[in-house]
């Protein structure tokens, strides 16, 4: 029985999971990440293994065009965002020990430092930003649910 050839849109979505290891690479978790929405309880620093993690709620940007073009509600999904090889964690504008406060990632930039090393920033909305000292640049980026309805239904919009 002929199927015919497989068509890009017969494809279903499968999880991300992306590693950036250089700044090109930052730039494209920086805008899958964007909107992202956690509470400060959901994230840690792993001192003995050298590890940030945040476990975060991510507006599906990679299929907001499609759910537009399609009339059919857009998406969030619950994501780990781990940052590998961190020395340090500092946060400016937010107290993590208020466990219940909810956070937005607007960003993620990387100011390079000695060697391979630097200062991975998430700036957060109202004013507030994680700095994560690493040796080196490793950022992975991995869905770990079913995508879900947002519950606002829209998506996020930025006035310029």
């Amino acid at each position: 029985m002929d199927q015919g050839d497989a068509r890009f849109e017969d494809a279903e979505d499968g999880p991300l999971r992306l590693l950036a290891l250089d700044t090109e690479d930052l730039k494209i978790l920086a805008a899958l990440v964007q909107d992202a929405i956690f509470v400060a309880a959901d994230a840690a620093w792993l001192q003995r293994q050298r590890r940030f993690a945040v476990l975060v709620n991510r507006f599906r940007w990679e299929d907001a065009e499609a759910a537009e073009r399609q009339h059919r509600p857009y998406e969030r999904v619950r994501s780990l965002l781990i940052v590998d090889n961190v020395l340090r964690v500092r946060a400016q504008g937010v107290d993590p020990s208020e466990r219940d406060t909810v956070m937005s990632i607007l960003d993620m930039s990387f100011e390079g430092g000695a060697d391979q090393g630097g200062t991975l920033t998430l700036t957060l909305a109202g004013d507030g930003a994680i700095a994560i000292d690493v040796e080196a640049l490793e950022v992975g980026l991995k869905d770990v649910t079913r995508p879900y309805v947002a519950p606002s239904g829209k998506a996020p919009f930025h006035p310029i």
